[in-house]
């Protein structure tokens, strides 16, 4: 398993960060990611509006995953409508 930066932006809304975020700890969950550190960066502007939006809720998760995994969590979070965007950064050891 190898570690990785996952950084997520919500929508500001907090029904949608809540449901976009419940939803991406279930999808971690299913596909046996360990979540080893969860820091909320907090509320940004974003560098370009998205979805008609120019502020957003940052979030950065510290997992451990397998890299097969990271390609299905990949096709799974564009289907996430609560999420604006992210990103998946491995961590150099």
């Amino acid at each position: 398993m190898r570690q990785y930066e996952l950084t997520v932006i919500f929508p500001l809304e907090e029904d949608q960060h809540k449901a976009g975020r419940e939803q991406l700890l279930t999808d971690l969950g299913n596909h046996g990611v360990e979540i080893e550190r969860t820091d909320e960066v907090g509320d940004r502007d974003l560098a370009y509006e998205i979805n008609k939006r120019r502020r957003a809720k940052y979030v950065l998760f510290i997992i451990k995953a397998d890299p097969a995994k990271i390609t299905a969590l990949d096709r799974i979070f564009k289907l996430n409508a609560n999420l604006l965007k992210y990103l998946f950064v491995r961590v150099e050891e």
